[in-house]
């Protein structure tokens, strides 16, 4: 592994949800989650929508944290709470920052036999949330699961999920987050409450960067980086982890030319591409993602202009997970996402 990787994984684990205690601009639907815990009739699973990188998780682990602190609803300091922060030095934040709590279990992609990421959440993985709700909580409190994202779970393990929603034994939680909710298996959604997070302003992206990286909200780059980053936190870190705000204006003008194809400025997209680290590929995505987004909103209603549109973003975003996964050559890749784009464009 290069020094830049190694260092790009020390800070993506450093800035995962389960390190992450600040949470900007989702006051009311922490709110909704305090208020249903204190209630003492929570429902058991919550189904966390949202576009990606805005908070989701993270409010995930906000919850399990506050819920493993304070394993009885109706306690004073439960009652008397304004949001479900927790200090980092408290016992049960420590254990879960560290993965090390035996009632969280945490379900997300994981490392197969080559070191490569998943492309899905392993179903061995979703099973084994059958025993861990079937056994007592360690400290006779709550089980938690968190599954980040449901929109990783293949076919197989979104019906092992629903197993265990269906079946819920007591004082459990299962945080669902899911970057497309509506997308999900009707049998998961009908049995979830849903709360929805919408994306970050750029004050609060500029927050919620700063702190992650111990720099200023008014520092240049970190406006830049929010200012770029269509509400989502994590677009705006990968933007500040590498020569990423460089690389999207690349992208940005070649999308402006669609359905246009421009072979140079493709040639040279796909070499700085090359051989890069995974956030400036997750750059380049994000960046595509987000135009495909655009283009579905403006096509709200109208079936003939979405339907290509969607079908891009599963081809384009299923092939991306293939050149992650598998390490495959940058270039090719390139030229197919925006051959599609195109066909999208027309259509």
């Amino acid at each position: 592994m290069s020094p830049a990787a190694a260092e790009n994984d020390d800070v993506a684990e450093a800035l995962h949800p389960r390190a992450t205690f600040d949470l900007f601009g989702h006051a009311e639907a922490e709110q909704t989650l305090l208020d249903a815990y204190r209630s003492g009739h929570i429902p058991h699973a919550w189904l966390i929508g949202g576009e990606r990188g805005i908070g989701k998780a993270t409010l995930a682990f906000r919850l399990a944290r506050f819920v493993l602190a304070h394993p009885d609803p109706a306690a004073r300091d439960v009652q008397a709470a304004k949001s479900l922060s927790v200090p980092p030095e408290h016992p049960a934040a420590r254990r879960i920052a560290a993965q090390a709590h035996g009632d969280l279990l945490v379900l997300e992609r994981t490392l197969n036999d080559k070191g490569k990421l998943r492309q899905d959440i392993a179903v061995d993985d979703v099973r084994r949330a059958v025993p861990f709700f079937g056994s007592t909580a360690g400290e006779g409190g709550w089980r938690v699961a968190i599954v980040d994202a449901i929109d990783e779970l293949n076919a197989a393990g979104a019906n092992a999920l629903l197993k265990i929603i269906e079946e819920p034994p007591p004082r459990s939680l299962l945080l669902l987050v899911s970057h497309a909710p509506g997308r999900a298996l009707a049998t998961i959604r009908s049995r979830c409450r849903r709360l929805a997070l919408r994306p970050l302003d750029v004050d609060d992206i500029a927050k919620a960067a700063a702190s992650a990286l111990g720099k200023s909200a008014d520092d240049s780059d970190i406006r830049a980086a929010a200012e770029a980053a269509d509400g989502s936190v994590a677009r705006a870190l990968v933007l500040l982890s590498s020569s990423a705000l460089e690389l999207r204006k690349q992208v940005l003008a070649l999308l402006d030319r669609l359905p246009q194809l421009d072979p140079r400025a493709l040639h040279a997209l796909g070499d700085s591409l090359a051989g890069t680290e995974a956030t400036t590929l997750a750059a380049f995505m994000d960046t595509v993602n987000t135009w495909l987004s655009a283009r579905l909103i403006s096509g709200a209603g109208k079936i003939g202009r979405m339907a290509p549109v969607a079908d891009a973003w599963e081809k384009i975003n299923r092939s991306a997970r293939e050149v992650e996964v598998y390490n495959l050559d940058r270039k090719p890749f390139v030229f197919a996402v925006f051959d599609t784009l195109a066909e999208a464009a027309r259509g």
